[in-house]
């Protein structure tokens, strides 16, 4: 076992400890296993020599009882190693899988733009339960076939030590392939589980973008795209099970050799009466037992390759650092009295300059909407509000207060956001509404609704709040969704207000809906309005045109179309002028 299998196995120890208890129960199972199975070939010699040779007629009355205890105590004790090892594994992979997915839950925003999301299930799917199988397969082979390796052992060298010299000598030789393709067996293994990763990013991307696909007639592409990568995943996987199924009957081979020299010089002893059938035949049992467990062992070798290559994947997303430190004697954020103040504010993702030396004052109650061409840094700027990402430089206050030294929490509980993407779950309507508070009473549910001007068509639905709206809230319309999310935020109540292109992607008399709903939620609350749609911003206290990551106008609409700037250069875009 190298360093790398070493640091697997380690890392997976504190997994295992809290079910030490089970652990012991299995072990003792596997030892109580090994030894009925190693008894058994024992009472094959009083067996033999006694009953068929001697025909003893009182042995009749021992020996075939004493194979039926041996047999029950066998049967038992494999049930019990099955058991509670598969208990121990699946509990095992269980709090892997939670922690895997809470850890990934606690990751920035920054770790979602760069992995994708097929990767990331797979990781908890595919990946977490290799490691299920490698755990149970691994323990089984390094206690219970290491055990009847022993016993079974012990029972040749007590029948015949020469003949087990024989036998024992060739077992160097059988083990070199597990040696030989271990390396190849490893690297399969992370390119099958690479692609699986792969595969599930095709999947995603085809079901979740279903109305594309059929929108744009691209059902054969994507079926292409699919099958390319089910396609690399079989070859690996073949690759694998070719390297897998050579070892072991090359194994068998090199012992036959072994077991045929035995049959030689033991039947050569007998034939002589040197030795009696019934201690060859004993010897004989022991022996073939022996190669099975040791053939066993020579198969976790594949086992713990591909657990080695899952294992490293797990833990390079658990090994992920997050970037957004919140400081250990962190205060809450109080609710925001004076203003937000952005100062000297610059950010780049990944080394790419996004935004320049921001200087900003927002008042506590005012409207502030952001233009400007796509990719000048609007969006950016907001999410540094909620610190999605943190500065490069500079810093972001909130009534003085630096937001990286207060509670992450606490600051995000007083920010609210509706996207341009109205993301919904596969849930009723309610829960949707409550999502930020489950618990919240149903009036404040059905109030938040009412000024999101959803309740009429929420009341019309098969059963009401109840509805079971589907994935993205597939069974509703753009505006119906935007007004769920709408209500989202007002039931949040939060002072802070990000609206991303939330009118954007809808027609004129959904847009209206919307924008009534959007009234209430404005009064009142702090608000950066990021938009294309000139139309919905005019009545903002101040609008801030962004470009290269500048603030290069500022100020209401009528003093900006005064201006000719840019501003007016991107109204008159809009509306063709």
């Amino acid at each position: 076992m190298n360093l790398q299998d070493r640091q697997v196995l380690k890392n997976l120890l504190p997994l295992i400890r809290p079910h030490r208890r089970k652990l012991v129960f299995a072990v003792l199972c596997m030892i109580v296993c090994s030894g009925s199975t190693a008894l058994t070939a024992y009472l094959i010699k009083p067996a033999m020599d006694e009953i068929f040779v001697r025909k003893d007629i009182a042995m009749l009355w021992i020996i075939p009882p004493a194979f039926l205890a041996v047999s029950l105590v066998n049967a038992l004790s494999k049930w019990g190693n099955d058991y509670f090892l598969k208990s121990v594994g699946l509990s095992v992979i269980a709090n892997l899988r939670e922690k895997l997915y809470n850890h990934i839950q606690e990751l920035p925003l920054s770790f979602f733009d760069r992995a994708s999301t097929g990767v990331l299930m797979s990781r908890i799917t595919s990946d977490v339960n290799e490691i299920e199988h490698t755990v149970t397969t691994v323990f089984t082979g390094l206690i219970l076939d290491g055990c009847s390796v022993i016993a079974l052992a012990c029972v040749v060298f007590y029948q015949d030590w020469k003949l087990a010299l024989i036998a024992i000598l060739v077992l160097p030789v059988a083990f070199y392939p597990v040696f030989l393709f271990g390396s190849r067996l490893r690297r399969f293994a992370v390119r099958r589980q690479e692609t699986m990763g792969s595969l599930n990013v095709v999947l995603h991307e085809s079901f979740s973008g279903a109305r594309i696909v059929k929108a744009f007639g691209m059902e054969n592409h994507e079926k292409k795209r699919f099958a390319e990568q089910n396609r690399r995943f079989l070859h690996y996987q073949l690759k694998s099970e070719w390297i897998d199924a050579l070892s072991t009957p090359l194994m068998e081979f090199i012992g036959s050799i072994g077991v045929a020299a035995v049959i030689a010089y033991g039947g050569y002893q007998v034939v002589q009466g040197l030795s009696t059938p019934g201690t060859f035949f004993s010897f004989m049992a022991a022996v073939l037992m022996l190669y099975r467990p040791i053939k066993d062992l020579s198969r976790i070798n594949s086992v713990l390759q591909r657990g080695v290559a899952s294992t490293t994947r797990v833990y390079a997303i658990l090994n992920e650092r997050n970037s957004l430190v919140e400081k250990p004697d962190a205060p809450d954020l109080p609710p925001i009295s004076r203003e937000i103040e952005f100062r000297r504010v610059s950010f780049a993702y990944d080394e790419k300059p996004v935004l320049h030396d921001i200087d900003l004052k927002v008042r506590a109650g005012e409207v502030i909407a952001l233009v400007g061409s796509s990719g000048g840094g609007k969006t950016t700027l907001a999410n540094l509000v909620p610190r999605f990402y943190d500065v490069s430089a500079g810093a972001i206050l909130v009534d003085g207060m630096d937001i990286r030294d207060v509670r992450i929490r606490s600051l995000r509980g007083q920010i609210a956001i509706v996207t341009q993407q109205s993301f919904l779950f596969n849930d009723t309507v309610r829960n949707n509404i409550a999502y930020g508070d489950i618990g919240r009473p149903e009036r404040d549910i059905v109030d938040a609704a009412r000024a999101a001007h959803a309740y009429d068509f929420i009341r019309e639905l098969p059963q009401g709040f109840d509805t079971i709206i589907g994935e993205q809230g597939v069974m509703l319309s753009g505006g119906q969704r935007q007004r769920i999310c709408i209500a989202r935020a007002l039931l949040k109540n939060a002072p802070i207000l990000i609206l991303d292109e939330a009118t954007s992607s809808l027609d004129s008399e959904s847009e209206l809906e919307v924008q009534q709903a959007l009234d209430n939620l404005l009064r009142g609350r702090t608000t950066f309005v990021i938009a294309h749609r000139f139309s919905t911003i005019q009545s903002a206290d101040r609008i801030l045109v962004v470009a290269d990551g500048k603030i290069v106008e500022e100020g209401t609409h009528a003093d900006l179309m005064a201006r000719s700037g840019e501003y007016r250069r991107l109204y008159d875009i809009q509306f063709q002028k």
